[in-house]
């Protein structure tokens, strides 16, 4: 039997990297999906591409409280209500130390990748307590754990999530919710191909490229390669299922041993 057969789950920032492969694992194991991101030609694709049997959209800001809940209603309204959410949005900001980070950019990843899991989380629970419980899975990163120099706004928010699963996840319990985050290494994604191009471009050195800066974020991993989408996205599998049933308040890394010490 598929590991999602009969469930609904909502999926924020699906067409991403790593929302696009959950979405893709979420569906062939029997979920119906509801997709939530910014770009509308985007959504209608992976829609289309999943089948509109087992996939809807909404576009939505994940910032904004009625843009909130309107997702999490459409997913209601398409598929009559809710088991799992992704709460998989977020935005890397720039590279800068402290005193120069631009305070809009600061503002804007806390409210994307905070106030908008925050928000998931708010609308999503009343849902969920409806069809008896279910599985909130954030997406938090190796920089929740650990710090990283120019990356104040990301790193913060990554260990603000944290903190705020390990508050739900006692919140919830009594209703039989559970609620994880799974901690992701560099993964090859979009967001990585950004933060290379940032570093590299913050290097000035003529011996210094977007591949050589990959090779070193790399090296540091002791796997010696980046994750891949896919690998994040059966982690979210296991805690969006049945499988981790007796899983809660816990950080799951996704990281190739990057957390266990390396470099």
């Amino acid at each position: 039997m598929a590991r999602l057969e009969g469930k609904v789950a909502v999926i924020t920032g699906a067409t991403g990297g790593i929302g696009r492969a959950a979405a893709a694992l979420f569906a062939e194991e029997g979920a119906r999906v509801a997709l939530v991101d910014l770009d509308e030609g985007a959504l209608r694709e992976l829609a289309v591409s999943l089948g509109e049997d087992k996939a809807s959209y909404t576009v939505a800001d994940v910032t904004q409280p009625d843009q909130s809940q309107a997702y999490i209603d459409a997913a209601v309204n398409r598929w009559g209500g809710i088991d799992v959410l992704l709460a998989n949005a977020g935005i890397e900001g720039t590279l800068a130390t402290i005193p120069d980070y631009p305070i809009d950019v600061f503002d804007r990843v806390i409210a994307v990748n905070v106030r908008g899991v925050w928000l998931g989380i708010k609308y999503a629970v009343p849902a969920m307590r409806e069809r008896g419980g279910g599985s909130i899975v954030i997406t938090s990163s190796t920089a929740g754990i650990s710090g990283a120099a120019e990356m104040s706004a990301y790193n913060t928010s990554k260990h603000a999530v944290i903190g705020m699963m390990r508050v739900a996840a006692l919140e919830c319990a009594p209703h039989g919710i559970r609620v994880n985050t799974v901690n992701p290494a560099p993964i090859e994604t979009r967001m990585m191909r950004s933060i290379e191009e940032q570093r590299t471009a913050a290097m000035d050195d003529a011996n210094v490229n977007v591949e050589t800066m990959k090779q070193s974020y790399a090296q540091r991993i002791p796997l010696q390669r980046y994750g891949n989408p896919e690998e994040v996205a059966r982690m979210m599998l296991f805690l969006g299922s049945d499988d981790s049933s007796f899983c809660t308040g816990g950080v799951y890394m996704v990281d190739g041993g990057r957390s266990a010490g390396g470099r």
